[in-house]
């Protein structure tokens, strides 16, 4: 176990530094002057050679990526650029939310997509099962644009049910959520399915039927645990992808998440802000990676980490 965290470790260590370094040049090399952007172009030459030596942005780009690193290990984050806050606030401000979203949306996908991998795998030449295969085909091709759209015209214009966005109640949530879980169930189900159904084939299942075990016994006790590992292992992938990719759903429903934020920060190049937030993504998204791995070796003890 020490030999496999000290990999990790070692691991997280050199992806944050390669992500670090990618979205700096990244950042720098994109069309617009960040001092340019913010004093327009009526600005004189002086106020526009006073505010990009403010920004540090007439030094050297290689001087300024190692003046913010070692800031950001330091946990100084700076000052956004375009808002004139605290990136810390700002980060503060947006994460939450897209955790609250991501979370609720892998959870309703987990909820909706075992019962059906379940059936799926259970009775697969069943009229409900062929249902909820053709359903789940549709489910992964939907646009996420389209169907969240779709829902506010149905939910929120037409019967007045819910409201069209923002994050004023929890009622705010409701089509969000469903619009990023849809795909994500039907995805889900596929795999339910397929890890259950190879649960089902395997020797053990047969010599508990041959045992005189119910089938509801044999399906929860025995078969779930290894037909479900598959499914935790893309929830997780889905999760750490949502922390950060919700950005057509946060346009659309006009939520000021982690998405928003990146956007606004990439148009204006506004460098200390997509800096800091693009690395507390990838941490982030490293520690839940290393959780989702822990957990899975919880699950089945096969797993040894050496």
């Amino acid at each position: 176990m020490r030999q496999y965290l000290a990999q990790k470790t070692a691991g997280f260590l050199l992806t944050a530094v390669l992500v670090s370094i990618v979205t700096f040049f990244v950042v720098q090399i994109l069309p617009g002057d960040p001092a340019l952007l913010m004093l327009g172009t009526e600005a004189t030459p002086e106020a526009y050679a006073r505010l990009r030596q403010e920004l540090n942005l007439d030094r050297p780009a290689l001087e300024r990526y190692l003046r913010w690193f070692w800031n950001f290990l330091q946990g100084e984050w700076g000052r956004s650029w375009r808002y004139a806050l605290p990136v810390r606030d700002l980060a503060a401000q947006s994460f939450p939310l897209s955790l609250v979203l991501a979370s609720l949306a892998v959870g309703v996908s987990l909820l909706a997509a075992v019962p059906a991998g379940i059936l799926m795998a259970a009775r697969p030449k069943s009229w409900p099962a062929r249902f909820l295969s053709a359903l789940t085909q549709v489910g992964m091709g939907l646009p996420q644009f389209w169907t969240g759209l779709l829902l506010i015209q149905v939910f929120a214009v037409k019967l007045g049910l819910l409201p069209a966005g923002g994050n004023a109640s929890w009622a705010g949530f409701i089509l969000p959520v469903l619009t990023l879980a849809l795909p994500r169930t039907a995805v889900l189900s596929r795999f339910m399915r397929v890890g259950m159904s190879d649960a089902l084939r395997q020797d053990y299942i047969r010599t508990a039927h041959a045992k005189g075990l119910s089938r509801p016994v044999v399906f929860f006790k025995h078969a779930l645990r290894n037909g479900s590992l598959a499914v935790l292992t893309v929830a997780g992938l889905q999760f750490a992808q949502l922390l950060a990719g919700t950005i057509v759903v946060e346009q659309v429903f006009g939520l000021p998440g982690v998405g928003q934020l990146l956007l606004a920060g990439t148009l204006q190049r506004d460098l200390p802000l997509v800096q800091t937030v693009v690395m507390i993504v990838v941490l982030l998204i490293l520690l839940f990676d290393l959780a989702f791995d822990l957990l899975l070796g919880l699950l089945d003890p096969r797993i040894r980490y050496e």
